[in-house]
């Protein structure tokens, strides 16, 4: 499909809005999703049976989306993070390709295919995990493939109590993990976990993000507690990066402890924050990080579900039975998804993209910075690489920003507890005239916007 302005050639276009969104086939088509889907899985605004209409995507290629009335947007949000590399890199549809014609469907655990061989071999290479507890850098790791970035962390959980034999885990919060009940044990929004905490474990503490050391050593110190789980940086939960030495310490804490430390990396891993793992940020004021056990996904894939834990060896014998496989699934590492993720990897090293993700967010950082001062809404601006956030004063605030950037033709999600961060995460190969661009654009919303009065907020 081609729009208005001459499809998307390699995508790196600027906006081009030639029909109001949400335009006339895209009103039809969500009446249509309302009325067959149930509600809340798509967020369609408003109350139920009064339904406004989103947008439908039609096409997109590297940073570029095309709406189904034709309409091409720059994309801030890299599809959740997935499109890392950009949407539909050539190299990874080629890899599905040639791959759908070969083998489209293996046999999840029981017979595997050489795609799954070869990318187990790549992640255990490359992924930093910490050495043995007696100081002994592990000889080599192990990778336990998901679905889901929200599967993939139940696995790390599971892991660390069969490696441990502590039920306990420590979260944070903010912090987002996933949805699915194991999962939604650890993320830290209530309205999240409130509708189904009777079937919820109760073996959940939390500490605020950033918490003091001493008061992560206390928790650990009672002993019960197996698995640390936390995100390097905070991502869809307002895009919060912890004080200088932080992770580093919580490290230490938790190899006094015997605790075993995971770090959720679906969202930060592979290139996003200027390191190819958030862990490895020198930034962080603490030097690296390995933790124990890392969580990948969203952009492992290029744009098909696939996730994985990765860690030493050792600590996933407790999942050898004998018999049956204690966790899997009918499509674990899929053969089209093997092929993008491998496909996604030699991009990732061949464009240079995590260091391209680094340069260019020395430049958003630096434009960002100067916004709290310029516009009276915007509270803050934080991040690295190409995960930033913008803090606004409220939430219409940032609904404001978001619309306001989607009827000029660029997309933006909001995030955070409150919904009221406003957050850019393009594509790592978004084009520097498109990323300069698109920042203009909500520059344009801002000014736009008239700040609402303290006392009618």
């Amino acid at each position: 499909m081609t729009g208005p302005g001459g499809g998307l050639g390699r995508g790196d276009l600027l906006p081009d809005v030639r029909v109001p969104p949400p335009g006339p086939r895209a009103r039809e088509l969500s009446r249509r999703l309302a009325r067959a889907e149930a509600p809340g899985i798509n967020t369609l605004v408003g109350p139920p049976g009064a339904e406004e209409p989103g947008l439908l995507w039609a096409e997109a290629r590297g940073a570029n989306v095309l709406d189904v009335d034709g309409n091409r947007y720059v994309d801030l949000t890299s599809g959740f993070g997935v499109a890392a590399v950009g949407h539909r890199h050539p190299r990874v549809v080629a890899a599905v390709r040639r791959q759908a014609g070969r083998l489209l469907h293996g046999l999840g655990d029981v017979h595997a295919h050489p795609l799954r061989v070869e990318l187990a071999e790549r992640l255990a290479s490359m992924v930093p995990v910490a050495p043995t507890r007696g100081g002994h850098r592990a000889r080599d790791s192990a990778v336990y493939f998901g679905i889901s970035g929200a599967e993939a962390v139940e696995i790390a959980a599971k892991t660390a109590l069969l490696a441990t034999g502590r039920p306990g885990v420590l979260a944070f919060d903010p912090g987002y993990h996933g949805l699915t009940l194991g999962a939604l044990a650890a993320t830290s929004r209530p309205e999240f976990r409130e509708p189904f905490a009777p079937w919820i474990h109760r073996h959940v503490e939390r500490l605020p993000f950033g918490a003091d050391p001493g008061e992560v050593a206390a928790v650990l110190g009672r002993g019960g507690t197996g698995c640390v789980l936390v995100e390097p940086i905070v991502g869809r939960e307002g895009v919060v990066v912890p004080p200088a030495g932080w992770l580093a310490a919580l490290a230490a804490a938790c190899s006094e402890a015997g605790s075993l430390l995971v770090a959720d990396e679906v969202f930060t891993g592979l290139g996003r924050t200027g390191s190819l793992f958030a862990v490895e940020r020198a930034g962080d004021g603490g030097g690296p990080v390995e933790p124990e056990l890392l969580v990948c996904g969203k952009a492992l894939g290029g744009g098909l579900p696939i996730a994985a834990v990765v860690g030493r060896r050792e600590l996933f014998e407790g999942w050898r039975t004998g018999g049956e496989a204690l966790h899997t699934a009918t499509f674990v590492a899929n053969p089209l998804a093997c092929a993008a993720a491998l496909a996604v990897l030699d991009v990732l090293a061949e464009e240079r993209l995590v260091e391209r993700a680094a340069r260019l967010g020395r430049t958003v950082g630096a434009r960002l910075s100067g916004w709290p001062q310029r516009f009276p809404q915007v509270r803050a601006a934080r991040g690295c690489g190409l995960l930033w956030g913008v803090e606004l004063d409220s939430a219409p605030a940032a609904e404001r920003l978001v619309s306001g950037a989607e009827a000029r033709g660029v997309l933006l999600l909001a995030g955070g507890p409150e919904g009221r961060v406003a957050q850019v995460v393009p594509p790592l190969s978004i084009a520097d005239g498109q990323l300069a661009g698109a920042l203009d654009i909500l520059e344009e919303a801002l000014r736009a916007d008239p700040p609402v009065p303290p006392a009618a907020r």
